[in-house]
C-alpha cells in the first residue's frame, strides 16, 4: 500500500518535507529541516517519507543509531507527521509496512517519542493506537510535565505571586531582548554545571543560529537588575503552544524571585492569548525520578501534568 524511502539531504526533499510538515496535523517548526539539521553532525539522520499511489503521505522524522531506529533524538517529542487524510487503519497499514521495511534494511529495534497532545492542531492519535495494535510498543519512559490552559489558568500560589511583588520592589525590569543571548547563556551554563553537573543541549552558537532562523518561533525573556542578567526563559513558540525550553536564574536573580517576575510578564501579558503554556519535564532518569521542587515551582502558575511518552518495540 505504501511506498516507504529514506529521506536525501537535497533541496526536493527539504522543499516537499517543509511542505507536508506546514500543512500536518502535528506540525511544529521542530521538523522543519532547517531546524532538525541543525544538529545533523551529532546523528545519522534516518528520517522516512511514505507514499501512497505517488502522493506523499507521511513523514517519519528519525535517525539510526546501531541497530535502532529513534523518532528523532535530537528533539523534544516526534512521532509520525500527518496530515487530515489520514485515517486510524491506514496508519496500521503503515506501521506493519513500516516494520517490514525496518527488518529488510536490518533494523531490529525503535523507539518511537510520541507527541504530546497539546501540540496536535487535531486530534492525531492515531499512531499511538497502531504501535499498541501492529507493533505491540510498550512504554519505555514517561515524563511529566506542567502545562496552563491558559483560558482556564488556574489562580497562582501565594509564594509565586509574592516573589513578582518583591521583584517589582526590588527593581527587576523583564524584557523580551535578543541581544541577550551570550548573557544569559552564561547564566544558563553556570546553572546547570552547579546544580546537575551538565551542560544546555544547545550550544550559544546553535541556539544563535536557529533564533535567527526562526525569530518568530524562538524568544528570550530575561531579567535585568541595574543592567546585569540576573535570569531569563527561552521560549519555543508553536502555532497553540508556548514552551520552556530553558529557565534559569543566578543565585542573586533566584533570591529576588526573577523567575516569578519573568513568568508574570510571560503568562499574563504576552503570551496570556495563547492556548497552552508548556513548563516543560521535571524529570530525570527517564522519568523515574520526579524534582518535586522544580514542578512545585511550575504548578505554582498553575501547571498540570502532561506526559511526554516514549514507547519501544522489537522489529519482527
Amino acid at each position: 500500500m505504501f511506498d516507504i524511502r529514506q529521506y536525501t539531504d537535497n533541496d526536493t526533499d527539504s522543499t516537499a518535507w517543509n511542505d507536508f510538515v506546514a500543512l500536518s496535523k502535528q506540525g511544529t517548526f521542530l521538523f522543519d529541516r532547517h531546524y532538525m539539521d541543525y544538529h545533523r553532525d551529532r546523528f545519522s539522520d534516518y528520517s522516512l517519507l511514505f507514499y501512497k499511489k505517488g502522493k506523499l503521505y507521511a513523514l517519519l522524522p528519525a535517525n539510526i543509531d546501531g541497530d535502532t531506529l529513534w523518532s528523532h533524538q535530537g528533539l523534544t517529542y516526534g512521532g509520525l507527521i500527518t496530515n487530515t487524510h489520514a485515517t486510524t487503519a491506514e496508519v496500521c497499514t503503515l506501521f506493519e509496512e513500516l516494520n517490514a521495511y525496518l527488518h529488510d534494511h536490518g533494523i531490529r529495534h525503535v523507539v518511537y517519542k510520541a507527541m504530546p497532545w497539546i501540540y496536535q492542531q487535531l486530534p492525531a492519535e492515531e499512531d499511538l493506537y497502531a504501535i499498541f495494535n501492529r507493533c505491540h510498543a510498550q512504554l519505555m519512559v514517561r515524563n511529566v510535565s506542567s502545562t496552563i490552559e491558559q483560558d482556564r489558568a488556574l489562580k497562582w500560589r501565594r509564594i509565586r505571586k509574592y516573589g513578582a511583588d518583591k521583584a517589582e520592589e526590588e527593581g527587576i525590569r523583564v524584557v523580551q531582548d535578543d541581544s541577550a543571548y551570550a548573557d544569559f547563556w552564561q547564566v544558563l551554563t553556570d546553572n546547570l554545571l552547579h546544580t546537575y553537573q551538565t551542560r544546555p543541549v544547545h550550544t550559544l552558537a546553535e541556539i544563535s543560529r536557529l533564533h535567527d532562523a526562526f525569530p518568530d518561533n524562538i524568544r528570550l525573556y530575561v531579567a535585568y537588575l541595574d543592567e546585569k542578567v540576573i535570569g531569563g526563559t527561552l521560549l519555543y513558540i508553536t502555532s497553540q503552544v508556548a514552551h520552556a525550553q530553558y529557565i534559569s536564574a543566578t543565585p542573586e536573580g533566584k533570591h529576588l524571585h526573577a523567575i516569578d517576575a519573568i513568568y508574570r510578564k510571560v503568562l499574563t501579558e504576552d503570551y496570556s492569548d495563547c492556548r497552552y503554556f508548556d513548563f516543560g519535564i521535571s524529570n530525570e532518569d527517564r522519568g523515574r525520578y520526579l524534582n518535586e521542587g522544580l514542578i512545585y515551582q511550575k504548578e505554582g502558575f498553575g501547571g498540570r501534568a502532561v506526559c511526554y511518552d516514549w514507547y519501544s518495540w522489537n522489529v519482527e
